[in-house]
């Protein structure tokens, strides 16, 4: 990280028109993603990164029973296939960015083996003003996911917000409450109470959740995910795969194309910004109170709790994500969620849900929701 005389380089006019010349051009050179292929190896890892037991991502025996006929993707898998959709932002050499949010549409299932193909393009570049770093830019991307055969499976608009670290980290007053509490370890009872969540967490699984049977208002069950460790945060990297982690040649070889990107530690090493997930230092010196969770692992999380409560036969058609905090070390975290409408369209029979997840505080982390196909007791 920089010394204390250093300074991060700043938003500027200029990196902001070079930037909005990009908007609606097709991304001709993006990244590779982590997973080209939708492998019974890289959906468990991606399943297992988020803490989804689900058999029907994971048991080819029990999978093979469900109306697919084998293992299929979760839905929020796709973020393994794509680093745009994940973050992966251009422009702006040397500026902060924090994955935001995202607006998911599915139109068909990915099975095990398929492959994927993306196309990508900047969409918008957003102003706002925020508690967090002051000014700041929400750099919006849309990506259109194929599989072989070319049937298009999903889309997706993400987004980054575009911070000055200085500012964030010098004048921003989001978390001034937070960094100013101190660290109380757990109690093993407050922690038991917590685990039983885990405990008694439902999966619908192969019994079918009929459209017929669900009442506006009603509750899903309350879903846990944490205690925040790093532990945890590099398991989501593991089946996600990141967006800047390289090692060795490969590392260098990314530092010395972007030159923005690489910023030094405290060995004068240059290294990835990405370590906001796994050093404290840094996460504080871009303005956070501490390592924190990844914005698309929290998207995630909402999915799942959408995926256990629809069982095997329902199709997740929509969901969408909206970060409000970050997740730091220490953080527990609970998702709600309740059946806001269900209607019928062109003979299919939809539930619109929404969620909310907050922390031990009852800070609201995040918001989102999205739409669920069910299956009817008549079949029609």
């Amino acid at each position: 990280m920089p010394e204390s005389t250093d300074r991060f380089p700043k938003i500027t006019e200029e990196g902001l028109d070079t930037l909005r010349r990009r908007i609606g051009r097709k991304i001709v050179d993006s990244v590779e993603p982590w997973c080209y292929e939708a492998t019974r190896d890289n959906i468990r890892h991606y399943a297992h990164g988020i803490g989804d037991d689900n058999p029907l991502w994971c048991d080819p025996d029990y999978a093979a029973t469900s109306r697919y006929g084998g293992i299929v993707a979760l839905p929020s898998f796709l973020f393994a296939c794509d680093r745009i959709v994940s973050g992966y932002v251009g422009g702006l050499s040397g500026i902060h960015a924090m994955w935001a949010g995202a607006d998911w549409t599915w139109y068909a299932p990915v099975l095990r083996n398929d492959e994927i193909q993306t196309e990508a393009y900047l969409k918008d570049l957003v102003e706002h003003r925020t508690h967090f770093a002051g000014r700041a830019f929400q750099q919006i991307y849309h990506v259109d996911f194929y599989k072989q055969d070319g049937t298009k499976v999903a889309e997706a608009d993400s987004w980054c917000f575009r911070t000055d670290r200085d500012e964030a980290r010098e004048r921003g007053t989001k978390y001034d409450a937070v960094k100013a509490r101190e660290i109380e370890p757990y109690t093993d009872e407050q922690l038991k109470d917590f685990y039983q969540l885990y405990a008694t967490e439902p999966v619908r699984g192969p019994e079918p959740r009929y459209w017929e049977d669900v009442q506006e208002g009603e509750a899903l069950p309350p879903m846990a995910k944490g205690p925040m460790t790093v532990t945890g945060f590099i398991a989501f990297a593991q089946g996600w795969g990141g967006l800047y982690i390289r090692a060795n040649k490969i590392a260098w070889k990314q530092i010395h194309a972007h030159r923005g990107l690489g910023i030094k530690n405290k060995f004068g090493i240059p290294d990835c910004p990405e370590r906001v997930h796994w050093e404290d230092d840094f996460a504080q010196v871009v303005g956070t109170p501490a390592a924190y969770d990844y914005g698309p692992e929290r998207c995630s999380w909402l999915i799942h709790h959408m995926t256990n409560w629809m069982g095997d036969d329902g199709f997740l058609r929509l969901a969408s994500c909206k970060i409000r905090r970050h997740n730091p070390v220490g953080d527990l975290l609970v998702i709600s969620g309740n059946v806001k409408r269900k209607w019928i369209e062109d003979g299919r029979h939809f539930v619109e849900i929404e969620q909310a997840a907050h922390n031990q505080h009852d800070e609201l982390s995040v918001i989102g929701g999205g739409v669920v196909e069910l299956p009817t007791r008549t079949g029609n």
